[in-house]
């Protein structure tokens, strides 16, 4: 019984420790899997602008003389 945490006696040293470290993996674990999912939205959410981006650049009629300008080269 003395080497389960949760069987000793509440407000020891060892069972408040045990049990603020459980709770901080299990925090840090659901703030992971969050900001996980929040990048994997991210991701796409970039990749359709771009490729809405793309699509609208290629259907724009220019006029003839008028330089073309590539946004994706890092210049601007």
């Amino acid at each position: 019984a003395a080497a389960d945490p949760v069987s000793m006696v509440p407000g020891s040293l060892e069972t408040g420790s045990w049990c603020n470290e459980h709770m901080l993996h299990e925090r840090l674990d659901i703030v992971e899997e969050k900001v996980i999912k929040t990048v994997e939205h991210l991701e796409s959410e970039v990749k359709s602008l771009l490729n809405i981006i793309s699509e609208t650049t290629q259907n724009i009629p220019t006029a003839p003389g008028t330089p073309l300008i590539d946004i994706f080269d890092g210049q601007y």
